[in-house]
């Protein structure tokens, strides 16, 4: 039985190890050798890619491996886990459990951990046992943190500053305090001086003011910022509401009044933006508050006027009391008060402070003075920085105007502020110091401003209007320069004797301007239609820029002529590129670049914001100057070759008289356009338009007398013009049937003398 068993036994092994190769170990297991299986570890990472996930630890079993969560994180489902079953998120301790910081701190959560960070006021003192944060004396550790006016008293994670009376922090408490005066609510009783029902709101704002500079009585009897703005601006809406302002004193004490109403005011607010408006005035006030002074831009809008600045200027480069403010008041119904103040304005003698205004004052260019009027509503900007004289930024100010302005009323609009105690008024007059215009168009004008203190900032307006002799004489004049451009263009055209380079140059030029003149004649005043404005503002763009194009080759032709050789010509294609092509490239440039500068509110022309006039006067500069560098080279040259031994009279001459008529012409063009600068500026004086009339009708009269009557070649042909239509058939037949050939010949040879310029 022994052997019988033994035998039995090895058999079973034999074939156990046969299934074994033939069906290979179970999941979990590697085969090793030809007779047994080992565990795998899966935890050994295969192709760089870990088993379990990230953020997690893997932990090997015989046949299988378990995966558990790093510290910081949390299984998805059951402690062990495997890849397929599970995953780990990061544990958020600081809801897990709220005091793991301790108190006076604040829980800041990571990935796979946490931060703790004190709360403002405190610091922190970390031991390696426990965390702790303990409070920070400002008092003690700040020097003059409460100012010189104020007592600090510690608190726990703060502090706060009880001023002294006089000095103030307008509840700010930990802000330094400054001194609070009342003196400027204290009512003037100077007959005549004082507004009536300027006493109600005065003793409101002292009233208030005296409480809040008492510390003892801070909270007793005091009122809210928003109510006191409240009570301000039912105070005002009852003055105004009568008209009272009958002199510049009471408008000064006004606007002063309110200024350092709103100032006083604004600090006390408890938004940060706060808005009031009653049926004859509105404000809109911005604060901020902290220990650290606010940076960026800052803008306040209301209906009427938009303030631009920022809340550097609002703080200054003095102490930071701890807020900021700026603000704007609105006035609806001053304007008619302050219509006739315009002394500073007219009267630049009198006025005691330098006027550094860069806008002219077209009255010293007319004969008659123009007639001011206020086209907007006065409006006060204010900032807490006190010292807002020079400031070191301008505040920008936008005004809507009171009407529309017509198409059809030019109108000079003036950026201006009030300002007072002048030496020659009761008590203020509008002035122009250190505000300047930006730009304007039909319904609002930009101002920039470089102080506000207790100004208030509006705009003023006067027409420039042409009179009936200046149209009459733009209607003449650019007729007569229509008919004789015309007269040109069939001269050049029509006449063969005289055809050459110079005489096509000539004919595209008068062609040009006869195209200009033509739609400066039909279309400058035409605004009504903003399409059809802008396209004559373009053509004229192109055709007066063409003019100065083909003045340029002239120029070049007579360098050409006299520097190389006297017989050589532009090719008609190079001819054509730059007469035409160069002002459609530069026109066609310009309107990709700024559609919207062809045509303004006043003319059909270019705009004059954003340089967009230099589109036009920047060729036309580099044209002159380039023409004025090849007349000085062919005028040198000529010299040189007059003196010669051998010189060629006959085409010197002409040469000479060809730079001659060139210059001409471009002195009358050139000087034209300087006088066009003034012309198509907003504030344009007549003056400057009657000469740029009277030289825009001249040039058409100057190229028929130069080019035409001056030249006898053309003069002959006039001449043979004139006899055929003034003489009879009969008596023209028999002429020419007895015309001797020699005479004919000798005529021929005369003519062919005249026509030096079509041989050049």
């Amino acid at each position: 039985m022994g052997s019988r068993t033994l035998l039995l036994i090895l058999g079973l092994h034999i074939s156990l190890l046969g299934n074994l190769e033939a069906r290979g170990c179970p999941k979990g297991y590697t085969v090793k050798g030809s007779q047994q299986c080992d565990d795998t570890d899966e935890c050994k990472e295969l192709d760089n890619t870990p088993p379990c996930g990230s953020n997690t630890t893997c932990y090997n079993t015989q046949g299988s491996f378990y995966c558990q969560c790093l510290p910081g994180f949390i299984s998805t489902t059951t402690v062990n886990f495997t890849a397929h079953t599970g995953e780990c998120k990061d544990l958020n301790e600081c809801l897990e459990e709220p005091q793991v910081c301790g108190s006076n701190s604040i829980c800041l959560n990571t990935i796979g951990s946490f931060n703790c960070q004190c709360q403002p006021g405190f610091r922190s003192n970390l031991t390696n046992v426990t965390r702790h944060c303990e409070d920070i004396d400002e008092c003690n550790e700040i020097a003059g943190v409460c100012g010189v006016g104020g007592d600090c008293q510690n608190q726990k994670g703060s502090y706060s500053c009880l001023c002294h009376p006089g000095y103030s922090n307008y509840d700010n408490k930990q802000a330094q305090c400054s001194v609070l005066t009342c003196d400027q609510f204290k009512a003037n009783e100077t007959p005549g001086q004082t507004v009536p029902g300027l006493a109600g709101l005065l003793s409101l704002m002292r009233n208030s003011c005296l409480v809040l500079s008492n510390s003892g009585d801070a909270d007793r009897g005091r009122l809210t910022g928003e109510v006191l703005l409240e009570n301000v601006f039912t105070e005002l809406d009852g003055l105004l509401s009568h008209d009272i302002l009958s002199n510049s004193r009471k408008v000064s004490g006004l606007l002063g009044a309110v200024e350092d109403a709103m100032r006083l005011i604004g600090p006390q607010l408890r938004d940060n933006h706060t808005t009031m408006e009653t049926d004859h005035a509105a404000t809109e006030l911005a604060v901020r508050r902290g220990q650290t002074p606010p940076t960026g831009p800052i803008s306040l809008a209301n209906d009427n006027a938009r303030l631009d600045t920022s809340w550097e200027t609002a703080t200054g480069s003095g102490k930071y009391p701890g807020f900021a403010l700026v603000g704007l008041v609105c006035y609806k119904t001053v304007e008619k008060s302050v219509n006739n103040s315009f002394h500073y304005l007219t009267d630049t003698n009198t006025d005691t402070d330098t006027d550094t205004d860069t806008d002219t004052d077209t009255a010293t260019a007319t004969a008659s003075k123009p007639s001011y009027q206020i086209s907007s509503k006065v409006v006060t900007a204010l900032v807490s920085n006190p010292a807002t004289e020079h400031l070191a930024q301008p505040v920008i100010l936008t005004f809507k105007h009171l009407q529309v302005r017509a198409e059809s009323v030019e109108m000079n609009y003036t950026c201006v502020f009030w300002s007072e105690g002048h030496v020659q008024e009761e008590g203020g007059a509008w002035s122009r110091r250190g505000c300047t215009k930006v730009t304007s168009n039909a319904t609002h004008t930009v101002c920039s401003c470089s102080h506000l203190s207790s100004f208030a900032v509006l705009m003023a307006l006067y027409p420039v209007e042409h009179t009936f002799e200046l149209r009459l004489l733009t209607w003449l004049g650019l007729s007569v320069s229509v008919v004789c451009l015309l007269l040109c263009i069939l001269t050049f055209w029509l006449c063969r004797s005289i055809q050459g380079t110079r005489t096509t140059i000539h004919l595209h030029l008068c062609v040009c301007l006869f195209i200009a003149d033509l739609v400066f004649l039909s279309g400058i005043s035409h605004t009504q239609s903003k399409g059809g404005c802008r396209v004559v503002a373009g053509l004229l763009h192109l055709f007066f820029l063409g003019s100065f194009s083909w003045m340029l080759l002239e120029g070049v032709q007579l360098y050409l002529m006299v520097v190389l050789v006297f017989n050589i010509t532009i090719r008609p294609l190079y001819l054509y590129a730059v007469g035409y092509g160069l002002p459609l490239a530069i026109v066609i440039i310009s309107a990709i670049t700024y559609p919207d500068g062809y045509g303004t509110t006043q003319h059909c022309w270019l705009s004059l914001e954003r340089g967009f006039i230099w589109s036009f006067f920047g060729p036309v500069c580099t044209i002159i100057i380039l023409n004025v560098f090849f007349f000085i080279i062919t005028v040198w040259r000529l010299a040189q070759k007059f003196s010669s031994l051998n010189p060629d009279l006959s085409n010197l001459r002409k040469i000479k008289v060809f730079t001659v008529t060139a210059v001409a012409q471009l002195c009358v063009l050139g000087t034209m356009w300087i006088f066009g600068v003034f012309q198509f500026q907003e504030e344009g004086t007549v003056v400057m338009t009657y000469l740029f009339t009277i030289l825009n009708s001249l040039q058409g009269a100057l190229l028929f007398i130069m080019h035409c009557l001056l030249n006898k070649t053309v003069r002959e042909e006039y001449c043979k013009l004139l006899s055929c239509i003034c003489t009879p058939q009969k008596k023209r037949y028999s002429e020419v049937s007895t015309t001797n050939p020699s005479s004919s010949q000798s005529q021929g040879s005369r003519s062919a003398e005249n026509t030096g310029e079509s041989q050049i």
